[in-house]
């Protein structure tokens, strides 16, 4: 079973208005799915979290085929929730989504997120459905793969998240008294137990720093 993370690029002349409105405006630094279920008659309820003002949104969304409605949550601590009815089949780019989510042997993880001109996504199955989806994207679709693997499971723990290396230099650094105070260990020392160089040490712990800080500090919880 393999894992993939993608982000997908559209050009902003031709993706929908619901696309640009999430992650084209000026208005929202950041839109996430969080979940969606899909009804008998195969219409799509997308549960949105947003940071910005999602007013526009909620007024021009339904200018875009088979968006049908959105319905608003209060505002609170700068994030507002949105209810968002799609008939996907109808919707430009969203029509491929919906077809690669319902290929058998493979499952699209949320949160789906858009941010700054761009869809960040993963998704988990067996690689032929995986392969099958790439090479049905839309060539208005650029999809570039920023990661791909074995499934590990707990894609929502930010450990996870680490390559085997990265978890190691943690791992070792922690033993040998890198995040204490005062610090017990240098990069020196992590990279002779890791045997490697000093520099390659420093950009294992860096790296994995980065995502488990990011993780923690996440307002909307676990990030692509």
């Amino acid at each position: 079973m393999k894992y993939i993370q993608a982000t997908v690029r559209v050009d902003p002349d031709e993706a929908p208005t619901f696309f640009n409105l999430l992650a084209n405006s000026p208005k929202i630094e950041e839109a996430r799915v969080l979940d969606v279920n899909t009804t008998l008659e195969g219409i799509d309820n997308y549960l949105f979290a947003i940071i910005g003002d999602p007013t526009t949104l909620a007024e021009e969304a339904t200018d875009t085929p088979g968006v049908a409605s959105v319905d608003l949550s209060e505002t609170r601590n700068g994030i507002t929730y949105a209810v968002v009815v799609v008939n996907s089949l109808e919707t430009p780019m969203y029509d491929a989504i919906q077809r690669a989510s319902s290929q058998g042997g493979l499952v699209i993880r949320t949160p789906l997120i858009y941010r700054d001109g761009k869809l960040y996504g993963r998704g988990v199955g067996d690689p032929k459905p995986l392969q099958q989806a790439l090479e049905d994207t839309p060539d208005a679709l650029d999809v570039q793969i920023d990661e791909i693997g074995r499934f590990r499971g707990g894609l929502d723990d930010p450990v996870s998240t680490l390559s085997d290396r990265q978890q190691e230099a943690l791992k070792i650094a922690q033993e040998l008294g890198y995040y204490d105070q005062p610090r017990g260990a240098t990069h020196e020392d992590v990279a002779k137990e890791l045997g490697c160089a000093p520099v390659t040490a420093s950009d294992h712990l860096q790296k994995a720093e980065g995502k488990v800080v990011n993780a923690v500090l996440d307002k909307f919880g676990p990030s692509v």
